[in-house]
């Protein structure tokens, strides 16, 4: 069974509105093991709307179309919908009185075109509304002789979700039969390298599953979130798809090693935390390229007040003299970020404490390059320093900076 999504809205066109309804529809429908091979995103023009239906239809099983349900003259999914089925639209009375009525408990006026929502292809079957108005719709189709089904379902996001599950999802399982099955993903957090050079580096194992075909392995580049490998296996049960996987990640691991620094939803912020956490260690920051970049990433995990003392966002030259002690002279070197550190830990009272200093831009200082990142490192009585060039323009620069500091400060940790 395969099932692709259309998304219906000019604004998500012009960028007006993220389509994150698409990316969610997406993941439900791996999770229960329905192929969806296509997202796909067309304006409120009905001509259009129709010809996009037809031609993923033309490869898909079913299809979720997601939003141009409610009132107002652009919505003209139906419209769309009954097109491709060559059927017409009649009102539904009682998606007419559940309308009506949901007005009148509001002490709502209803202007008339709310009763565009109660118009229903002849042949579809309704998805009772129960948190707005506007009904969705099951619409089986014939295409080319083979029966296919659409779904349609409001673009309100707790609206859409409701539906997916309470409707859409049992209706297309039960239309898979026995081709039922589930499909895991479990994504390996990496940093430390380019996505050129973990390619390489995976290369082997890639060909491997070249050729097996199940689990799959992508590639996704995701900023100061670390470079993700994702693994996808689709298996009759959740638990063999878990076994799947773990065989897999193993073989995986074993080429990339310590490249990884978490699984799934594991940030780099959160395992450096459970590090500290374990040792009974407090941290504190001292940051002047990042400006408080790292203390908010820090500050956005719960639980990070057992382990966080602060940190002293010493941007001027004179506030890493005057609170961190650090000597008069280039801020913007290893030395500067080892006293930056030492400051840090003894103004804080931390046990560990990190510091960053470097040239974001758009001119070079100190005789450093623009994207010169230098760290220090303060652990009880030991200090560790690294300079690293950053790549990117300035924002980029300081959101690198970040994700390179605490990976530098996570092996550290691993190795004391």
């Amino acid at each position: 069974m395969r099932c692709d999504v259309v998304a219906i809205g000019t604004e998500l066109l012009l960028g007006q509105i993220t389509d994150t309804n698409s990316q969610w529809i997406g993941e439900q429908l791996a999770a229960v093991g329905v192929d969806s091979l296509l997202q796909v995103k067309v304006g409120d023009n009905l001509g259009r709307m129709e010809s996009v239906l037809r031609r993923v239809l033309a490869d898909a099983d079913a299809v979720i179309v997601c939003g141009g349900l409610g009132p107002t003259h652009d919505d003209v999914t139906r419209e769309a919908i009954a097109a491709v089925m060559g059927a017409e639209l009649q009102p539904d009375e009682q998606v007419a009185d559940v309308i009506r009525e949901m007005f009148a408990s509001r002490g709502r006026r209803m202007a008339e075109n709310n009763l565009r929502q109660a118009l229903v292809p002849v042949g579809a079957s309704i998805i009772a509304q129960t948190r707005g108005t506007a009904p969705g719709l099951i619409c089986p189709v014939t295409i080319d002789g083979a029966q296919k089904v659409v779904y349609a379902v409001p673009g309100v996001p707790h609206e859409m979700k409701d539906m997916v599950l309470r409707a859409v999802l049992p209706d297309l399982l039960s239309r898979g039969g026995e081709d039922a099955a589930v499909i895991v993903s479990r994504t390996l957090r990496t940093w430390g390298e380019s996505e050129s050079g973990l390619n390489e580096r995976l290369d082997p194992l890639i060909a491997r599953l070249d050729e097996v075909g199940n689990p799959t392995l992508a590639f996704n580049a995701s900023g100061w979130e670390g470079l993700k490998v994702r693994l996808t296996a689709k298996a009759a049960t959740e638990a063999d798809a878990q076994v799947l996987l773990a065989t897999w990640e193993a073989e995986a691991r074993a080429l990339i090693g310590d490249l990884v620094f978490g699984v799934d939803d594991e940030t780099m912020e959160a395992v450096v935390l459970q590090l500290l956490r374990e040792r009974g260690w407090s941290l504190g920051l001292a940051e002047s390229v990042t400006g408080g970049l790292v203390a908010g990433r820090i500050t956005n995990v719960a639980g990070a007040s057992e382990v966080f003392r602060g940190s002293i966002v010493c941007y001027a030259s004179e506030v890493k003299f005057q609170v961190l002690g650090v000597p008069v002279g280039p801020v913007v070197s290893e030395a500067a970020a080892a006293a930056m550190a030492r400051g840090a830990q003894r103004v804080l009272s931390s046990h560990v404490a990190l510091s960053l200093t470097g040239v974001a831009g758009p001119a070079e200082q100190d005789g450093m390059p623009v994207g010169t990142l230098c760290i220090g490192i303060a652990i009880g009585d030991e200090v560790h320093t690294r300079t690293v060039r950053m790549p990117g323009q300035r924002d980029q620069m300081r959101q690198m900076s970040v994700i390179t500091a605490l990976d530098l400060l996570r092996r550290t940790l691993l190795a004391s």
